[in-house]
């Protein structure tokens, strides 16, 4: 009975194993898991040629304020960045002086006014004696060339003085224009003369950005050519359009100018004299690109991976590739890739050639 037993015992073993063996063979050797990513799928786009310079927003409707006449700044009625209205005071410079030379005039002219009222009562009284015949008619000559001579010394006094009003309202200072005060470089207590610089009036409207383009480029610029206002991060703030060339060359840089309208005054981002970053574009052609991150270098080969189908399953291949230019955050695909294919642009950094992948929406 014993003997029995152990037999039944090793048969139910032999049995287990020999199970366990099939199940094992019929299942096959276990892979690795599939790595999630993600892919962006590669279409065929248009590609400009282009290229970036430092560029400078300019206004066309900018006001530099200077001074029509000297002194010394009195008072200044506004701050930098204000909003100020056409015909608003900016600053005023001492008017004491212009106005006292105003005053002495004006008194000047009370004494010649009083001169030819005594010469017109004169005038009268001749008038009326020569009538009753009691003086001759060159003394009623005489009398009316007093009279005149009096008279056109009060007209010359009134334009004395007309001329020095005028000018002593040129000791204040107004705004030409509506517009934002730009940087005010003096202060109460300095002297200014006619060829200072108090400030600046800039209008939102109006904005151009002005563009040096090398002399050796200024052949391929044309008018329409598209053009990128870029902030510091490389996106694009607005696109534009070349609608000015300078028809000379700046001696100094070498370089022609080209301007583009930018005009937005609802946004603040863009204001006169600031320096941006402008990018102009010379042509286009069809091409693909690559995101930047979807790209490793390896001893100065560039390679990606893709994610393709092998046996029902997505798998990963690495494609090595020969890229141009980088423009904003892609590069141009030279060779590598093709439209259609399913560039892997996340989870691919612990990847390797071969290896199943799971593609996450």
């Amino acid at each position: 009975m014993l003997r029995t037993a152990l037999l039944v015992v090793t048969a139910a073993i032999s049995l287990f194993w020999l199970a366990a063996c099939n199940r094992s063979t019929a299942e096959g050797p276990q892979g690795p898991p599939a790595v999630p990513v993600k892919v962006q799928r590669i279409n065929s786009q248009e590609i400009g040629s282009t290229s970036e310079y430092v560029a400078t927003i300019k206004s066309r409707n900018s006001a530099t304020i200077m001074s029509d006449v000297e002194g010394w700044i009195f008072e200044i009625s506004v701050h930098s960045g204000d909003l100020v209205k056409k015909g608003q005071s900016l600053m005023e410079i001492d008017p004491r002086r212009q106005a006292a030379t105003v005053s002495n005039w004006e008194a000047q002219r009370a004494s010649k006014v009083a001169t030819k009222d005594l010469a017109k009562v004169q005038l009268e009284r001749a008038r009326g004696l020569f009538a009753s015949g009691v003086i001759s008619k060159q003394e009623l000559d005489q009398a009316q060339s007093t009279y005149d001579a009096a008279d056109a010394d009060v007209k010359s006094l009134d334009a004395q003085i007309h001329q020095q009003e005028v000018q002593l309202k040129y000791f204040g200072v107004f705004a030409p224009v509506d517009g934002i005060v730009g940087d005010i470089p003096v202060h109460v207590g300095d002297r200014v003369t006619n060829t200072t610089v108090l400030t600046t009036i800039d209008e939102r409207r109006g904005l151009e950005v002005y563009l040096p383009i090398p002399s050796d480029r200024a052949r391929d610029l044309t008018i329409g050519a598209p053009v990128q206002i870029l902030d510091a991060a490389g996106d694009v703030l607005l696109t534009t359009k070349v609608n000015f060339i300078s028809p000379q060359v700046d001696t100094s840089t070498q370089s022609v100018l080209a301007k583009a309208p930018v005009d937005r005054a609802e946004d603040n981002r863009l204001r006169s004299q600031q320096l941006v970053r402008a990018r102009i574009t010379w042509s286009t052609q069809p091409g693909i690109t690559i995101p930047v991150v979807a790209v490793t270098r390896i001893s100065g080969q560039f390679f990606a991976f893709v994610a393709e189908q092998k046996d029902g399953k997505e798998v990963a291949r690495q494609v090595p590739l020969t890229l141009g230019d980088i423009s904003g955050n892609d590069y141009k695909v030279m060779s590598g890739l093709k439209a259609g294919d399913d560039v892997i642009v996340s989870g691919g950094q612990n990847l390797a050639d071969g290896m199943p992948v799971k593609i996450q929406q």
